[in-house]
């Protein structure tokens, strides 16, 4: 029911807004913030700097929360 994507390539980057995105909690937070979608970092299972995603749902819900995922990582600097 879960996937741990890593986010190492995101840590140290700034979200559109300027924060900087500094652990896989931060980087949590600035997604659901900036794309609505929710997901648990994963130092809350040991598991830096990887965050994690379910797959309990439609395919059409996990392309939406797939592609705004992407966005989101392409929109940092």
């Amino acid at each position: 029911f879960y996937v741990y994507p890593s986010c190492e390539g995101c840590i140290g980057k700034k979200t559109t807004d300027g924060k900087v995105i500094e652990t896989d909690e931060d980087f949590a937070m600035a997604l659901i913030e900036a794309e609505g979608i929710s997901v648990v970092h994963g130092a809350a299972f040991g598991l830096s700097p990887f965050f994690r995603i379910s797959y309990a749902t439609s395919t059409e819900e996990l392309t939406d929360a797939c592609e705004r995922i992407q966005r989101f990582c392409a929109s940092l600097r």
